[in-house]
């Protein structure tokens, strides 16, 4: 379930490192790799009147796993992003309540 968003990084990227950091964040969260998603957010950044280049952005939204895997997912993210050419990354978690969040108007 956990949901990766990206944005400022090149589509082509994303889809090329797509298939190998599924399969390193399904081993770290002990989680089937069909609960996750992957979106490449298209967006335009402006500055003083300009479109300008983009800065790596990743949200995560999911339920907590605690402090030391959502350190090690956020290194994991970075270190491929980095080999792929994204010396910076931001990267922002979202926790999600269980309460609050539904599929096919249940909650979990």
């Amino acid at each position: 379930m956990p949901q990766i968003k990206m944005r400022g990084i090149e589509t082509e990227i994303v889809r090329k490192l797509s298939k190998k950091l599924i399969y390193e964040l399904a081993e770290m969260t002990q989680s089937p790799r069909d609960y996750f998603t992957l979106e490449v957010i298209h967006s335009t950044f402006v500055m003083d009147g300009e479109v300008v280049p983009g800065y790596p952005f990743v949200e995560i939204a999911w339920f907590d796993r605690g402090q030391e895997i959502q350190d090690q997912v956020a290194q994991a993210i970075s270190g491929l992003l980095k080999e792929a050419g994204c010396p910076n990354v931001d990267i922002m978690f979202t926790v999600l309540e269980k309460p609050r969040y539904y599929e096919n108007g249940e909650h979990y």
